[in-house]
């Protein structure tokens, strides 16, 4: 896994090629696993890496790529947008996705 990656989609492809194959979503306490339609609640989530994009043109553009791994071993990806988590989703959460 690199520290940095130029693009969005850079990201997402190598990262998949490294076996972050499961697509999450966002959730109050948790992911949701979207291949599996399952939740996974934030105390069984390990954030790996983070990654940050700027949009070129535009500031709404901006957005953050978390490579996580589960407890029972799956890797996957959660795409969001900068600052959309701070006061939609529980504080478990938030403490989840800080940044270290």
């Amino acid at each position: 896994m690199k520290n940095a990656y130029d693009t969005l989609s850079e990201a997402i492809d190598e990262l998949k090629k490294e076996g972050f194959t499961q697509d999450y979503n966002l959730q109050d306490k948790g992911v949701k696993n979207r291949q599996k339609d399952s939740h996974i609640p934030a105390e069984d989530l390990n954030v790996l890496m983070m990654y940050r994009f700027e949009g070129s043109t535009n500031p709404d553009d901006n957005s953050v790529l978390y490579a996580i791994e589960t407890a029972k071993g799956e890797k996957g990806l959660l795409l969001d947008a900068y600052g959309v988590y701070s006061g939609n989703i529980s504080r478990e959460m938030m403490d989840k996705l800080r940044i270290h």
